[in-house]
């Protein structure tokens, strides 16, 4: 049986950068505000990264392009063979595998000085015992002193009002239009169904297509408590007036090998061509 996350974003790879008014630049801004973070925590001394909810490669495209070592991993096939072809068309030196994140330190293949996962991943692990086994498989693929990055919706607020249709955006040009919404389905106190609509402008009319999607309410103070648990500390967050990015970011810590000492990690990146 499919996993219903590998499934919902297997159905989406082909279309998931149409949920963006523009997937370039979003590429581009989201790159520049990650690698402001890095750069301001491991104080420049970060090369290696590993993307392990790279979809089709918004984020791992981007910090590949100023330079870092990127690899990227994700749970659905689809997605990581779309990004795999970002990559190629951007001549972009991107590894990429195929590997659930509770599994990471399985299937992914050396350590690294920065793991991020981006735009709500973590939220698809509907336990705290999935969300635990996760933390523990990043933590696992970080190097002595390494950092982790996340993001998600700000969920401390989302329970408060409990939102359900989210405003439909039309994008793109006349003839090519796209009509994007979102609708929230809570099946209990916690969880929720994303719907996602988007009416594509043809030039027979308009066809729609239609994704499913689960997620769970996450409180910044329960992932901050799982981070902790999992063996990562100094976490801090930055909501979006901080940052320009459109989620709350985590940052935490995996504790350094010797006190006082960043294991002789140096800045070497590598633009690619």
């Amino acid at each position: 049986m499919v996993d219903p996350v590998q499934a919902f974003y297997d159905r989406l790879a082909a279309d998931y950068h149409l949920i963006f008014a523009d997937w370039e630049a979003a590429i581009a801004r989201q790159a520049a505000v990650f690698d402001q973070l890095i750069e301001a925590t491991l104080f420049g001394a970060a090369s290696d990264l590993l993307d392990c909810a790279c979809g089709v490669g918004t984020q791992a495209l981007g910090l590949a392009g100023l330079g870092y070592r990127v690899t990227g991993s994700d749970l659905s096939p689809l997605a990581i063979a779309r990004a795999r072809q970002e990559a190629r068309r951007r001549r972009l030196d991107v590894s990429f595998v195929v590997a659930d994140m509770r599994a990471l330190d399985q299937l992914v293949p050396g350590t690294f000085d920065v793991a991020l996962a981006a735009d709500n991943a973590l939220p698809h692990l509907l336990s705290d015992h999935d969300l635990a086994q996760a933390i523990r498989a990043i933590a696992a693929k970080l190097r002595p002193d390494g950092l982790f990055l996340a993001s998600m919706r700000d969920y401390d607020d989302a329970l408060a009002r409990r939102p359900e249709i989210w405003p439909a955006r039309v994008l793109g040009q006349e003839g090519r239009r796209r009509i994007v919404q979102q609708v929230w389905e809570w099946s209990d106190a916690r969880r929720y169904r994303v719907h996602i609509y988007i009416t594509h402008e043809t030039g027979d009319g308009w066809r729609w297509e239609h994704h499913v999607g689960c997620y769970r309410a996450l409180l910044r103070g329960e992932l901050t408590a799982a981070l902790q648990a999992g063996g990562l500390g100094a976490v801090r967050w930055l909501m979006p007036a901080a940052t320009a990015y459109h989620q709350p970011i985590v940052l935490a810590r995996k504790p350094p090998a010797v006190a006082g000492g960043r294991g002789g990690r140096g800045k070497d990146r590598t633009i690619c061509a």
